[in-house]
């Protein structure tokens, strides 16, 4: 079977994608395609989801952060982009997600875009809620851990 010409065949574009979620959070990759076909098929529909093409080319999740590239059709990066946004949890955790940017090709995707998501991590004890508490620090960001379970903090509500 011979390969298309070039000017038929399908045109791909690549998105950078961060992903925060709580440290204890555990989900790998099949998860968090599963969830990106999920909320594409609700938003878009199974025609748009299928025209839109979202596949996850790799992915990088530990400690809460990670990054992911993921290929779309050329036409259909707007919606694409507002599905990749909808998806509010992966295998029952919670989940930001944002897009960093979006190029041509995996390289420059790659090269432009990924490699932040190995921030600098620190554990160590705050003092949170009048009480010294364990807490992931990254940046300005702070999960503590309490009795009910993760809160997200900043600088300013720790002592």
């Amino acid at each position: 079977m011979k390969h298309l010409p070039k000017h038929l065949r399908p045109r791909w574009r690549y998105f950078a994608v961060g992903i925060e979620a709580w440290p204890d959070a555990d989900f790998g990759r099949r998860a968090f395609q599963r969830a990106m076909w999920y909320s594409a098929g609700n938003l878009l529909g199974d025609p748009g989801s299928a025209d839109a093409g979202l596949t996850l080319l790799s992915f990088r999740f530990s400690e809460g952060t990670g990054e992911a590239v993921v290929r779309v059709r050329r036409d259909h990066t707007e919606s694409a982009r507002a599905a990749i946004a909808c998806v509010r949890a992966v295998d029952g955790d919670p989940v930001g997600i944002h897009v960093r940017g979006i190029s041509g090709t995996v390289r420059a995707c790659e090269e432009r875009y990924m490699g932040r998501a190995a921030a600098n991590l620190t554990q160590r004890d705050v003092a949170f809620g009048g009480a010294e508490r364990p807490a992931v620090v990254r940046g300005d960001a702070c999960d503590v851990q309490t009795e009910s379970g993760t809160v997200g903090a900043t600088a300013f509500d720790i002592e």
